[in-house]
């Protein structure tokens, strides 16, 4: 007869459960943030350890680089250097708890959550629209109280959510259902557009019609789709002035350096400034007041400007390295449903990441997103963040250990 312990072994060796944590389990041993953990910290995979370690230093990269770029404006405008900084640290401990949620709630439930949130997401739009506050000629942010709610921002994640429960079961759900949320997803994209906000309208396209390449849809379709898209931009463009010059302006900010294309000028002045190594952690003179909007959208020009060429390069490695990680991820995944998740929430991060960089530099119009978990604001950040956790976590059922029923020997092992 088989001895039991050998049994265990035999187990932990296959599952990779090393054996200092299953003695210290057998004794009722485990920290305090081991028993918080949704699965134990050895049995994470090292795709799993390295995202959450690259969020962090992420985040607190964003924190000392926001400092810089916002404590002088900071102290003139509100008289307190920190202003900014504290601010976004209540929001990031709001993001991190977020985050944590992410880990301990299944993707079937996160999945299941996606279709309420995304009509929800069309019926605050609608009311930003009518009763929202309007900022440079832009719609965009609804007033509660002291919070300010970005609804676009708000709902990426459950736009990435929503299109991987459509489009994995693209071929086996009905013409109706697809006709419901294609539609559904036609008016948030409408909607945001109406405000105007043509960079998040592009970005939610290119997103959705990425999942659906990488769900496997008909070429023709996405084809067609892609020209809509780039017909209803050109659209836009054309109709709203404001877009119109923006555009004008990235092709030749200098023509009016004074007037449309002075963010341009004075982000590409910032960025050659910074040479080889930068000028210098807080030595930025760009962000004296020179370049507007300096902790949001442009924050990239101060950063190229204290770190310089090297800096910058650095920080594209750190992307590609996420991505890489991401998409590894997405392949290590079970089911499709949990692929295209991962899929989307690597390309949002990545994505706005590259967009946001290519708008400071001059290789895109001028537009308003902001570089995730750097850029000031809290819609933006809890967006991120719940970005981030979804990633983690189609990470962590890739194991086979959570996310799904395992078989009962195992499931008392591990728990």
């Amino acid at each position: 007869m088989t001895n039991p312990s050998e049994i265990t072994q035999g187990i932990n060796r296959q599952y990779g459960i090393p054996a200092t944590f299953d003695h210290r389990l057998k004794k009722g041993r485990l920290r305090l943030w081991e028993k918080l953990l949704p699965l134990p910290w050895e049995l994470w995979p090292a795709e799993s350890r390295l995202l959450l370690s690259l969020i962090a230093f992420w985040c607190l990269s964003g924190l000392l680089i926001l400092g810089s770029a916002s404590w002088w404006v900071a102290s003139k405008e509100m008289g307190d250097g920190a202003y900014y900084i504290k601010r976004q640290m209540l929001w990031m401990i709001t993001g991190w708890s977020l985050l944590s949620l992410c880990l301990s709630t299944n993707i079937r439930g996160w999945l299941k959550l996606a279709g309420p949130c995304i009509w929800t997401g069309v019926v605050l739009l609608v009311t930003t629209l009518l009763a929202g506050s309007t900022v440079n000629g832009a719609t965009r942010w609804l007033i509660i109280g002291p919070i300010q709610i970005q609804p676009s921002e708000l709902v990426k994640p459950f736009v990435v959510l929503q299109a991987a429960n459509l489009f994995a079961n693209w071929h086996r759900i009905y013409s109706d259902q697809k006709l419901l949320w294609m539609g559904c997803f036609g008016s948030l994209l409408l909607l945001t557009l109406k405000q105007p906000n043509l960079s998040t309208a592009a970005l939610t396209g290119i997103l959705l019609w990425l999942i659906a390449l990488a769900a496997g849809l008909r070429w023709r379709s996405l084809i067609g789709t892609a020209v809509g898209g780039i017909l209803l931009g050109t659209i836009s463009i054309l109709i709203n002035e404001y877009q119109r010059l923006r555009v004008i302006s990235f092709l030749d900010p200098w023509q009016d350096a004074q007037g449309s294309g002075y963010q341009l000028v004075q982000s590409l002045l910032a960025i050659g400034s910074g040479g080889w190594l930068g000028e210098g952690y807080g030595l930025s003179t760009q962000k004296l007041q020179y370049l507007p909007i300096q902790s949001t959208d442009f924050i990239y020009a101060v950063f190229a400007e204290e770190f310089g060429f090297i800096g910058s390069l650095i920080l594209l490695f750190f992307l590609m390295l996420f991505a890489f990680v991401g998409l590894k991820v997405a392949i290590r995944c079970q089911s499709n449903q949990a692929r295209l998740v991962a899929i989307g929430c690597t390309t949002l991060l990545v994505g706005q990441s590259v967009m946001n960089i290519a708008v400071a530099s001059g290789v895109m119009p001028t537009t308003g997103l902001p570089l995730p978990m750097v850029s000031y604001g809290g819609n933006s950040l809890l967006s991120s963040l719940l970005i981030a956790g979804l990633l983690i976590r189609c990470s962590l059922e890739s194991t086979g250990f959570i996310g799904k029923r395992p078989p009962r020997n195992i499931r008392k092992k591990i728990w």
